[in-house]
């Protein structure tokens, strides 16, 4: 059996800064027919920064749709027309003030695929060198530093539950440690 929904009629509910909402109308593989809410997002990349020492950068920020602060990796969104290399490097440049000599592709996974198409682009950082911060102007950020396998060890306990740091912290520590 073929599992594909085909688009009947695709309808714009909202346009917005960062993401647009559709309403799909779908016929499903048994010909019935179903409604689909889907956010158009540009994607988005996460920066494994990794200091000399070893140990693993990340930011604290309060995220409004869970109503807490959160330790995430640097991460941001892709502008039109940006690549994601060039995306990572201006991320970790403006949320954390660090540069790097090394920036390499980790690997790509999808946030939410069940109602969104934003991609995310993992990196791993490495050679930092620590400069200014220039964070946008509604980014209220604290950078920390951890080790990995506090890290790790805090995601085992659920103290990080940003799902994008958690792939993220695995894969660097699996690429680290090859």
């Amino acid at each position: 059996m073929i599992f594909e929904e085909k688009t009947m009629k695709s309808e714009k509910l909202y346009e917005g800064r960062i993401i647009n909402l559709r309403l799909e109308t779908v016929e499903l593989p048994d010909k019935k027919y179903t409604k689909r809410e889907i956010i158009d997002h540009p994607g988005s990349v996460g920066i494994v920064p990794v200091t000399t020492d070893n140990k693993i950068i990340l930011v604290k920020q309060f995220r409004k749709p869970i109503e807490k602060p959160l330790l995430e990796i640097p991460a941001g969104k892709l502008e039109h027309g940006e690549e994601p290399l060039g995306c990572a490097v201006r991320e970790l440049k403006e949320e954390t003030g660090f540069d790097c000599d090394k920036i390499q592709f980790l690997f790509e996974f999808y946030t939410s695929p069940g109602f969104c198409n934003e991609k995310t682009y993992l990196f791993l950082a490495t050679g930092l060198y620590e400069g200014v911060a220039e964070p946008e102007n509604d980014e209220y950020i604290e950078v920390v530093k951890f080790e990995i396998d506090e890290l790790l060890n805090m995601i085992h306990n659920g103290e990080i539950t940003d799902s994008k740091t958690i792939i993220g912290v695995i894969m660097a520590d699996n690429f680290l440690n090859k």
